[in-house]
């Protein structure tokens, strides 16, 4: 029996799958203990069977510790003299035309961060040695200072780490008798060029790591002999004691997990370029799938960018819970503050503040009485007297609010799509919108009718998808390495090497490698990721990217990327067309039109063709 467990902002999402059928279920999040609703939500729909079962899990508490700033206490260690490293970081300027805006916080201040004596060359060689010394007074400063967690990124770490293993030995050292320090080194997290991402990706690993560590160890320990694995921002599960230390991988693993499960219906269905559309209760977030996955190494979350592959996603905080306002020029604002579980939207009987749901319900998209499967009554009139109060400082009527409130939701979420596709040189014509999450289906075919998309899919467990997709998936790791100075042929077999062996010790006899590289053309400053040993697809690229290309001019590539994967059985045998329980689709309200025809709605896909 295996389990994909999405926790949302808002919900809580559960796909069992034992073989034969699907089992779906939902509860309300618990944002202060994530566990607790993941525990509640097993105790109601298995008992004691979970001890039988295999838990893929999809987590936000990497997400939120970084976007509220609520990580462990750490400290950054780089080489001297260049303490200033992410302050200054690339020296862009976010508001370009605005002189008064502020740099945010960092996350480390400048009272924890230390710069040791040493220097390792580009090419690897060691210009002036670490003075062990040196590092074992830093390792009891550390300690007093009362330090959780440690970032360390030296410079030219990624050619030769030894520097950084050494710090790393004086700091387990120096900590007998007290809480030892998180430690991650910039050369095991990313090893490559670029020292601002380097050192930026390897801090957030090291402020998010130790919360991800603690929550990962108490729910294994609640969850007993259940296996439990954990979901990733690149598409692949890895296990919890890895998650653990690399928290930094799972910051985008609930919606990673939303892209996979369309990818799967979606092929399911008959359709291979799809954007997937998957709207749920506090966000929003779009990908492009044409025939393969799209993955991105460059996002930025929380202010700081983090260099790690990744599904390209593009999010916005447009869902159904997202607060209704008025700007400062009284123009209707729809997100990205979301009501979120608690205590939600006005219709739940808590909120106080109107959102995207409210609207639906007001507009009648929404069946009150069936809304969770009919184990959650909706306040229709509590939400109409919250409407009637907003709609008289717009001077409109109840209604029309409500139907603003959806149109200025629908723009945020075109330009999204617009974002992933026409920005990136696809045309939304030529593909199928898939709609999932809680209120995709709400709003897909407005969406489809302003881009002109032909076709919208809407999957049988569109409420629950990204659990799903957490089942199809496989275990996947990525390695990297920069190679400027070293043939691509002998890194790639280093680092399938070390693949074979990590695989080997979770038990996967067969493992299959994607080879990509990171190349440019001689002089320019950014790369594009294409397979390995195939120049015209390069060419191919940059012309689509950026409408030019240079035939005949050298191409340089710069990093070997390894994606390592690790066929997970049971997911290739799962069966979307299954048996699926009764209690799906119990909360989609069914159109006056559609009344007789349940079963008809029931399909795998519905499809609508536009205008």
């Amino acid at each position: 029996m295996r389990i994909g467990i999405d926790t949302g902002g808002t919900f809580t999402d559960f796909v069992i799958w034992d073989g034969e059928r699907c089992r779906t279920h939902k509860v309300r999040s618990t944002p202060s203990d994530p566990a607790q609703a993941i525990l509640a939500g097993l105790e109601e729909l298995l008992g004691a069977e979970r001890a039988a079962a295999e838990i893929v899990h999809g987590s936000t508490v990497a997400t939120n510790a970084l976007l509220e700033r609520k990580g462990a206490r750490t400290a950054f260690v780089t080489t001297e003299g260049f303490e200033d490293l992410l302050t200054i970081g690339r020296q862009n300027r976010r508001e370009l035309y605005n002189f008064f805006a502020q740099a945010p916080a960092p996350l480390v201040g400048s009272d924890l961060t230390f710069g040791l004596r040493e220097r390792t060359l580009h090419d690897g060689s060691i210009h002036k040695a670490l003075d062990p010394a040196a590092a074992e007074d830093l390792a009891r400063t550390l300690y007093d200072l009362g330090v959780e967690s440690v970032a360390v990124c030296l410079l030219h770490s990624y050619v030769n780490g030894s520097h950084e293993r050494c710090l790393a030995e004086k700091l387990k050292s120096c900590g007998a008798g007290r809480q030892r320090l998180f430690v991650s080194l910039s050369h095991e997290v990313l090893p490559e060029y670029r020292e601002y991402e380097r050192a930026a990706t390897t801090l957030v690993n090291a402020y998010v790591s130790p919360l991800m560590g603690r929550y990962l160890g108490r729910l294994s320990e609640q969850l007993g002999e259940t296996r439990l694995r954990v979901f990733q921002s690149n598409g692949g599960s890895i296990s919890a004691e890895a998650a653990g230390r690399s928290a930094v991988h799972t910051v985008l693993s609930g919606p990673a997990g939303g892209v996979l499960g369309a990818a799967a219906v979606g092929r399911a269905a008959g359709f291979e370029r799809l954007i997937s559309f998957d709207m749920g209760g506090t966000s929003t977030d779009v990908s492009l799938y044409d025939g393969r996955f799209t993955y991105s190494t460059e996002a930025t979350l929380g202010d700081f960018p983090i260099r790690v592959p990744m599904l390209d996603i593009h999010s916005v905080g447009a869902g159904g819970g997202s607060i209704v306002w008025l700007d400062s020029a009284g123009a209707l604002r729809v997100g990205p503050h979301s009501a979120g579980a608690q205590p939600g939207p006005v219709c739940y009987g808590e909120g106080e503040q109107i959102t995207v749901t409210d609207a639906n319900l007001l507009l009648g998209r929404i069946d009150p009485a069936r809304f969770l499967g009919g184990r959650m009554q909706l306040d229709v009139e509590r939400c109409r007297e919250a409407m009637n109060r907003f709609a008289e400082t717009l001077g409109v009527p109840a209604e029309q609010a409500a139907r603003a409130i959806v149109d200025v939701a629908n723009s945020n979420m075109e330009r999204a799509i617009r974002a992933v596709s026409v920005e990136r040189g696809h045309d939304p014509r030529e593909f199928a919108l898939l709609s999932f999450g809680g209120a995709g289906a709400q709003h897909a075919c407005e969406l489809a009718e302003r881009l002109e998309i032909p076709t919208v899919i809407v999957p049988r467990h569109a409420g629950v998808l990204s659990a799903l997709g957490m089942l199809v998936a496989d275990c996947v790791r990525d390695y990297s390495q920069s190679i400027l100075a070293r043939p691509a042929a002998e890194v790639f077999a280093e680092l399938e090497l070390r693949a074979a062996g990590e695989f080997a010790e979770q038990g996967f006899a067969e493992v299959v490698y994607e080879r990509h590289v990171d190349s440019r053309y001689r002089g320019q400053s950014y790369e594009i990721t294409v397979p390995w040993q195939d120049r015209d697809t390069f060419h191919d690229a940059h012309r689509r990217l950026y409408g030019y290309d240079h035939q005949g001019r050298e191409v340089e590539q710069v990093t070997a990327r390894l994606k390592a994967v690790g066929v997970v059985e049971q997911a290739a045998k799962l069966n979307l067309a299954a048996p699926s329980d009764e209690q799906e689709f119990s909360s989609v309200f069914v159109p006056e039109a559609w009344r007789g025809q349940e079963d008809a709605a029931r399909n795998l896909v519905l499809r609508r063709a536009v205008k």
